[in-house]
């Protein structure tokens, strides 16, 4: 099924030329409109009439979180405050938020685009979307509820938290799909089976999870504890939300949404642009966006793009899933980590739950590394000598991905806290402490 047959499955000459069209036409009213990019292009000393072919993009400057924080609140707008409908947020934990402004036109672009990926997981208007993402300033629950009214699906908006209430839900409204975070999701699953409840009690067709990294072990766990298929859905709060890119059936990688975000990938040292099939990180352009385009935005995530023509029929470049954040990757004794490798290496081994936390330390002067996970219930409890070869297996796992000795601690099942709101909390570094 296709819900825009003629863009996602345009040819890639077509693709370009709309894409140069678009990019010509933003980045004029960026300069136009935008205090921001007028001073920062003028002291470049590059403008939009420099803008002739798509490869033209790399003379303009890359925009990053700080420019947003330094730009706040409403310093990045495009058009009169009237015209602002809706604002969302990013937590703000680490400063100020970084502050994103929606017109009429960029909400309803925005319910498409998730419309355009629900759509390539199967569901349609005879479906009921529970969807436990949070509403709010968090733009996750709201881009699921407008994409899922587009395409005339009844959207259950119960957001996060009350995990039993979710259970409620799912078995009296015969939810056919399910939207969380993985590890809510996994928190969700384990409930279930606490209760007794099957997947053959719940009514799922399909389930929709992203705000968090995961490696293919999770997702094989969570596929295999709902028996349901799981898609990945991609976006971040300063480009637009959920619905920048999207799984479709053949789940191997992502649908990016190309004729709204132009996606490109740089070497995060040398900020050069890298060529296609190669890792870095991901810098996207809105496109179309009206109250706040964005230009050349590091999105600090890790991946790869690819043309090919997919098995679903759609030709929208595809990204692989994201592998970490260059502002997450972990310096360990000289040696760069992502907490995914870790993760990678605890679900190959059987005998433990997807609940784990990374803790370091600097006792001395080199870094130690605990990774504490929880042992599945019937071998902690009953096999304490199995328990001491899952522990080195595990720990000769990780030394294996990620060329570094660490201590690895199986701890009693359900003792890692669980978030019900938010993203689960994996690392915890103690080494400035």
């Amino acid at each position: 099924m296709f819900w825009d047959e003629k863009i996602e499955c345009m040819s890639k000459e077509d693709m370009e030329e709309l894409q140069l069209k678009r990019l010509q036409d933003v980045v004029k009213t960026a300069f136009n409109e935008v205090p921001y990019y007028h001073k920062r292009y003028t002291e470049e000393e590059v403008f939009p009439e420099d803008i002739e072919t798509l490869a033209d993009i790399e003379k303009l400057p890359f925009t990053t979180k700080t420019d947003l924080r330094a730009s706040y609140p409403f310093g990045l707008f495009a058009v009169p405050q009237k015209d602002i409908i809706e604002i969302h947020t990013s937590s703000g934990t680490t400063g100020k938020p970084t502050v994103s402004g929606y017109t009429e036109e960029d909400l309803d672009i925005w319910g498409e685009l998730i419309a355009r990926g629900f759509t390539m997981m199967g569901v349609d208007e005879n479906d009921i979307i529970q969807n436990t993402h949070g509403y709010g300033l968090f733009t996750g629950g709201f881009g699921v509820h407008y994409g899922g009214q587009k395409i005339g699906a009844t959207v259950v908006p119960i957001s996060t938290g009350q995990t039993l209430r979710q259970i409620e839900l799912m078995k009296d409204f015969q939810s056919t799909m399910l939207i969380f975070t993985p590890s809510y999701g996994l928190h969700i699953a384990e409930e279930l089976k606490s209760m007794g409840i099957t997947p053959d009690d719940l009514n799922l067709k399909v389930i929709g999870f992203g705000s968090e990294s995961w490696t293919d072990e999770m997702r094989k766990q969570i596929e295999e504890k709902f028996q349901t298929p799981a898609y990945n859905i991609y976006g971040l709060t300063e480009v637009m939300g959920p619905g920048v890119a999207m799984e479709c059936s053949e789940q191997n990688g992502l649908h990016l949404n190309e004729d709204h975000f132009y996606p490109e990938i740089i070497d995060p040292v040398t900020m050069k642009q890298l060529p296609e099939n190669q890792s870095g990180e991901l810098v996207l352009t809105t496109l179309t966006r009206v109250g706040m385009p964005l230009i050349r935005f590091r999105t600090r995530d890790v991946t790869k793009l690819h043309h090919e023509k997919c098995g679903c029929g759609r030709t929208l470049v595809k990204m692989d899933k994201i592998t970490g954040r260059t502002d997450d990757m972990l310096k360990i004794k000289g040696v760069s980590v992502f907490p995914s490798q870790i993760e990678k290496a605890l679900l190959s081994i059987n005998g433990v739950e997807p609940h784990y936390q990374i803790i370091l330390t600097r006792p001395d002067v080199l870094d130690q590394i605990e990774v504490k996970v929880e042992a599945s219930p019937d071998i902690f409890f009953d096999n304490v000598k199995e328990l001491v070869g899952i522990k080195e297996k595990l720990e000769h796992a990780i030394h294996d991905e990620i060329g570094l000795r660490v201590n690895v601690s199986l701890v009693e099942p359900k003792t890692i806290d669980r978030v019900e709101s938010g993203k689960a909390v994996r690392v915890i570094d103690k080494r400035n402490e």
